[in-house]
């Protein structure tokens, strides 16, 4: 089912967005000298916008929490001085009148923002009235009804130029990257809000300034419209997040290796396509007749263990099924990670079957 929003393509005067939408600059504003070297590279490197954290959010009190207002004077000269568009974070409505008066282009809300309905609102209700772009980064926990939230309530203070920022989520399970992506998420959203925008964020997703280029390219081929991706002209001097930075140079690097694969699929593939994904079809039907019958038998396991008064969770029986399917998932050459969750699902619907058969029983 869509969400509906009334949205407007993001334009910027002057500027065609095309794909991919690019913005770049350091985490953090932290000094005059710091924003002008790096913006002056970025711009002869053909980025058009500028980003630069004026105030950070930080997780513990006593880290460098942003220049604050002083910076927005360096912003306006980076506008005055490389023609490049400014954007920034906001997260109250201080922020926000702040960033308006001195004639930032582009605003973001951050992940831990977004998460908080109450600050969600109060920016909105800031920038009722306006006509600006505003960004909106996933909430930190992956709660796709929470970031629809944030934009339906932007959207009914009328701000129709609205864009999603990919940024991965936090988890407990340890992977190479600083946020787990979590793909199907922003896909989930792009299905509900077909027109909304959405730009990737390979800094936070990755936290580290060498998987930049493959975590850009990812996005790219999941036909997202853009990136915003931190650039410092010294990452290893830099103030804040020094590990996920790249120079201006890199980032052209990056920039220059993207693949731009075809969105729309063309008469001489289109049969190929077909073929291969009516297979995928024949194989689902399958799958879920198999689905169907293993509840099935479920439920014949909840009436058993009633009648002979054995619990639902027989914790042991769980691990060696888990264990025994990682295992097998490697013999066939698939991911035992995704395998072990399938089965965790399945797991957890196996036991809402039991438990919901053995208190019809009890009923009888």
């Amino acid at each position: 089912m869509e969400t509906k929003l009334d949205l407007e393509p993001i334009t910027l005067p002057g500027v065609e967005l095309a794909r991919p939408m690019v913005i770049a600059g350091p985490c953090s504003a932290e000094t005059e000298e710091q924003v002008m070297n790096t913006a002056r590279e970025l711009a002869a490197n053909g980025v058009k916008i500028f980003r630069a954290g004026i105030w950070k959010p930080r997780t513990r009190p006593g880290a460098f929490e942003g220049i604050g207002s002083e910076g927005l004077a360096w912003m306006q000269r980076v506008k005055k001085e490389t023609g490049m568009f400014v954007s920034t974070e906001v997260a109250t409505a201080h922020h926000v009148h702040e960033a308006i008066k001195y004639g930032v282009d582009l605003l973001w809300i951050g992940a831990r923002t977004t998460a908080n309905p109450f600050a969600v609102q109060e920016i909105a209700d800031a920038l009722r009235g306006t006509n600006i772009p505003v960004f909106v980064k996933n909430p930190v926990n992956p709660d796709l009804e929470l970031w629809i939230g944030a934009f339906e309530r932007l959207n009914r203070a009328g701000i129709k130029k609205l864009g999603a920022i990919h940024r991965g989520f936090s988890t407990y399970e340890k992977t190479k990257y600083r946020n787990h992506p979590m793909w199907q998420i922003p896909i989930e959203l792009h299905r509900r809000i077909p027109d909304l925008p959405i730009i990737t964020d390979p800094s936070h997703i990755t936290g580290d300034c060498n998987l930049i280029q493959d975590m850009s390219q990812e996005a790219m081929d999941m036909n997202f419209d853009g990136l915003i991706i931190e650039s410092h002209e010294c990452p290893a001097q830099a103030w804040s997040d020094a590990k996920q930075q790249v120079t201006p140079a890199h980032l052209k690097m990056i920039l220059d290796s993207l693949v731009l694969r075809e969105h729309v699929v063309g008469d001489s593939t289109k049969q190929t396509l077909n073929e291969l994904r009516g297979e995928i079809d024949k194989l689902d039907v399958v799958l879920l007749e198999t689905l169907a019958k293993r509840m099935k038998i479920s439920e014949e396991i909840g009436k058993y263990k009633y009648e002979h008064g054995i619990t639902i969770l027989q914790e042991r029986r769980y691990d060696e099924v888990l264990q025994s399917r990682r295992e097998k998932a490697e013999k066939q050459g698939l991911n035992p990670d995704f395998v072990v969750k399938f089965y965790e699902d399945i797991h957890e619907e196996s036991v809402a079957t039991q438990n919901a058969v053995m208190k019809q029983m009890s009923k009888k």
